[in-house]
């Protein structure tokens, strides 16, 4: 029931108005569903929104890889090696505004340090978007040399610098987001899987089951995470190709990563089976797997679901320390990981410091995945009450 108010109206009216209001917002959020009030709830943690946000942009940048990429990856060029930002200009030489562009680049080497130096030549080049670069195939489809953004030959341009082959890092730390974002959901969704099916028995079945399965997980709860994994990843052969060893990788930190997953579940599980519908179910005479799947499952799932955007950035740190220790992926693979290796001497880090830009990308999608998370977490429970 709904009302206008109208000049002339009085303040007893109003007031009446107002209260319809509150009434009918009330009883949408009484008859509204699960996933209904989540939403609403989720909505006003503002910094998890804008996680959840910024995390979509993310995974469509790695989707859009080549799109984005400055240049090839594959490519390199040793007269540009370790070549610091590009400075963008917004100004031409009178002062007035006008589209953005770069400068050439000129080397010399220096006779006392024996490195070459890199400066800013006199020849203007025009950043152009939606610019012809090198060939690819657009998700794997369609052939095309369309790009984001790029320059006309003869200038070279480095938004995070180049390493030391010459090649683009922005463009490498685009290609690297593919490993390093999706290796945390399937690890995560592999993890989920595991510790659902696992913690679910556990819960539901206790007994024998139940203490079989919880010391199998306070086993493998007790070994040192990076040891553990050092040694699984350093038994895989060598001669293994770039995808077997990916897979590998995000199968072993699945193995390890499900022990608290199913910690969840089991004790969601044991909490909803001494529910009175779930007893009623019981009495009823439905089955064993009608009650799992009917009472048990849903009412674990937002809570399986936020503890699960929280195990991601686990995925993705374990991922890139194995990579930066040497003993997870490998080049020519391409993850942030495997990018911060060149980043272990502080000779590098002293001179080229533009090359810990992967770190930066890591700690920002950690701490996105973590806002993200903690803001399902409260959403899980919309009848929850807050001060």
């Amino acid at each position: 029931m709904t009302t206008t108010y109208t000049p002339g109206q009085s303040s007893s009216e109003e007031e009446l108005e107002k209260s319809l209001e509150a009434q009918d917002q009330g009883n949408d959020i009484f008859y509204a569903s699960k996933k209904r009030l989540m939403w609403l709830r989720f909505k006003q943690h503002k910094v998890a929104l804008f996680s959840g946000i910024m995390i979509i942009f993310f995974y469509l940048v790695a989707l859009f890889a080549n799109f984005v990429s400055v240049q090839d990856i594959n490519s390199f060029n040793a007269k540009y090696k370790y070549v610091a930002p590009t400075d963008i200009h917004w100004t031409d030489p009178d002062g007035s505004f006008t589209r953005p562009y770069i400068k050439n680049i000129t080397r010399k080497l220096n006779m006392e340090t024996l490195e070459y130096e890199y400066t800013a030549g006199d020849e203007m080049y025009p950043i152009k978007f939606l610019h012809r670069g090198y060939s690819y195939k657009l998700l794997g489809l369609v052939e095309t040399d369309l790009h984001l953004m790029g320059v006309d030959d003869g200038a070279a341009l480095f938004l995070m610098g180049s390493d030391k082959l010459g090649r683009d890092i922005f463009s490498k730390v685009v290609h690297g987001a593919r490993i390093s974002l999706s290796i945390g959901l399937i690890g995560v969704f592999l993890s989920l899987v595991f510790g659902a099916i696992l913690g679910g028995i556990s819960g539901f079945y206790g007994g024998r089951t139940d203490t079989l399965i919880q010391r199998l997980i306070e086993v493998l709860m007790s070994f040192p995470s990076i040891p553990l994994w050092m040694a699984l990843a350093a038994s895989l052969p060598p001669h293994w190709s770039p995808l077997i060893v990916y897979f590998m990788i995000t199968l072993i930190l699945s193995l390890i990563g499900w022990t608290g997953i199913a910690r969840v579940v089991r004790g969601i599980v044991m909490r909803l089976k001494e529910e009175k519908y779930t007893e009623a179910a019981l009495l009823s005479g439905a089955g064993n797997f009608y009650i799992i799947r009917k009472h048990l499952l849903p009412g674990s799932t937002s809570f399986v679901i936020a503890h699960a955007t929280l195990s991601i950035p686990a995925m993705i740190i374990a991922e890139t320390s194995l990579s930066f220790l040497g003993i997870g992926l490998r080049p020519p693979v391409v993850s942030w990981g495997v990018l911060l290796q060149e980043a272990q001497s502080i000779t590098v880090i002293a001179n080229y410091p533009w090359v810990l830009y992967p770190a930066f990308f890591v700690i920002a999608t950690v701490l996105f995945f973590n806002f993200l998370g903690d803001g399902l977490r409260d959403a899980a429970d919309p009848y929850m009450n807050r001060a």
